[in-house]
């Protein structure tokens, strides 16, 4: 189903909602509000490397933000069925990332690549990598030997993972990012300019005071809530994980374009 070439935004909406990337999307609404209740009941997995204190701690006000920054619905008393991301959304995060690379390409920063979701995202940070590289970007490289309790943190095709038992490993938690940001630090070597993450590599990043953007679920909904307090500079909406990791092309071409990278 992907369509070939950069798509318009038009073209890139349809298609958003034809491969389930947003509109009517797979996770259904109950699982969305169990993970805004476990964020509010301050379950810590789901805070995704941020420290979010006591300042959500009403499921109702986290999901007002979702409703608005994602595009869930706003109706509290719909408890099942269907959920949706707004595409029109996605695509405006996009245009927000799009600005941020750009000025990463500019300035020639360092940038580090990271995910906790590379059965769908992985090809999403490494394009973008290799654009930026061409750009004259550091695409930076972690340092060896770092773990943590969940497994190793190695990187595969620029992008920083968790690896376990020979597998690439999904996660949510912050810890891999804390290692790497701190192996650069006892090497004596700078912290990027930017990070492009997801999940707790992008929130643990954020909170550590660095530049960080990422991607984010409909049921993931601590980097939209750091974006709306300002920790997170940009939160894109999207499904993180459909049926196929090529259906993120025309989003990752749409991108790139946008950014002047492609």
């Amino acid at each position: 189903m992907p369509i070939s070439g950069t798509p318009s935004r038009a073209e890139l909406v349809e298609h958003l909602v034809k491969t389930r990337i947003a509109g009517d999307v797979a996770t259904p609404r109950e699982n969305n509000l169990l993970h805004y209740r476990k964020l509010a009941n301050g379950e810590r997995n789901w805070w995704l490397g941020l420290e979010l204190g006591d300042r959500w701690t009403d499921e109702q006000d986290v999901l007002a933000v979702m409703a608005e920054r994602v595009g869930v619905n706003d109706d509290p008393e719909y408890r099942y069925g269907q959920d949706t991301i707004d595409p029109e959304l996605t695509v405006a995060g996009l245009d927000r990332l799009a600005a941020r690379l750009r000025k990463a390409a500019e300035g020639r920063q360092r940038v580090l690549f990271a995910t906790g979701h590379p059965g769908g995202l992985l090809d999403v940070h490494r394009a973008t990598a290799a654009a930026l590289r061409g750009a004259g970007c550091e695409i930076v490289a972690i340092p060896d030997g770092l773990q943590t309790d969940e497994g190793y943190v190695m990187q595969f095709a620029d992008v920083a993972v968790l690896e376990h038992g020979a597998t690439l490993w999904h996660t949510h938690s912050g810890e891999p990012m804390k290692a790497v940001l701190g192996g650069l630090e006892r090497e004596g070597r700078p912290q990027p300019d930017l990070v492009v993450a997801d999940h707790g590599w992008a929130g643990y990043a954020a909170q550590a005071g660095l530049d960080s953007v990422g991607y984010a679920d409909c049921n993931d909904p601590a980097l939209f809530l750091a974006e709306a307090e300002g920790t997170l500079q940009v939160a894109v909406p999207l499904d993180d994980h459909v049926l196929s990791p090529r259906y993120y092309n025309p989003m990752t071409a749409y991108l790139l374009a946008g950014a002047g990278l492609a």
